[in-house]
């Protein structure tokens, strides 16, 4: 039997942040832009933390093994920096490395900055979890997840989201069913082979 909600999981990574020294802008961009992103039903299990290897990959392996997350995503922590610990505390609780979803994120961000090169955001696989690190930039977050596009709103670069709900399909075992994950063709058009695209269950 399918699942029907997809859960999701947000860790806001930052220093000052998590000690109160200025407000988190990561988790609410990603609530905000998820709500108009999604169409199929979801629910959120947020974090803010500290920029402390041992804390983010406890925090990622408790949405996974404990909360069930299909899709986790982090923001802040990627830089060269030496407080910025997030990707190899995201490899070190890895299955598996998913290049593809860094590599892309690197390239939209070279439209604007010749800096993102020094990004080192990093997506894996845990168990049946997408993890991806985002950038810490609200309007860097936006891009990465949807792209660009040019005036008339045709796609221009594609964002990594359009890959994040075939990839969670690929992730289903007969034993462990995957949700049929929906977005707003208008946010971001999500991208399914012809003979992976299904009504969900109950329409």
């Amino acid at each position: 039997m399918q699942e029907d909600i997809t859960r999701i999981g947000l860790v806001s990574i930052s220093d000052r942040a998590s000690q109160g020294v200025y407000e988190d802008k990561g988790i609410p961009t990603l609530t905000a832009w998820l709500a108009q992103a999604l169409v199929s039903p979801h629910t959120l299990s947020t974090r803010l933390i500290a920029d402390d290897q041992a804390t983010i990959s406890n925090t990622i392996k408790q949405l996974v093994d404990e909360e069930g997350c299909h899709l986790v995503l982090t923001t802040g922590g990627t830089g060269p920096a030496l407080r910025d610990v997030t990707p190899e505390a995201t490899l070190a609780v890895a299955d598996r490395e998913m290049p593809g979803f860094g590599e892309q994120m690197r390239q939209i961000s070279l439209r604007f900055v010749p800096t993102a090169i020094l990004s080192r955001q990093v997506a894996v696989i845990r168990k049946q979890c997408l993890i991806i690190n985002l950038p810490g930039q609200p309007k860097s977050i936006q891009e990465t997840l949807e792209g660009l596009k040019d005036p008339d709103g045709h796609s221009l670069v594609p964002g990594i989201f359009a890959a994040v709900p075939y990839c969670l399909d690929l992730l289903a075992t007969p034993d462990q069913p995957m949700p049929y994950l929906e977005t707003d063709e208008a946010v971001v058009k999500a991208f399914r082979p012809k003979s992976a695209i299904r009504q969900p269950a109950g329409r």
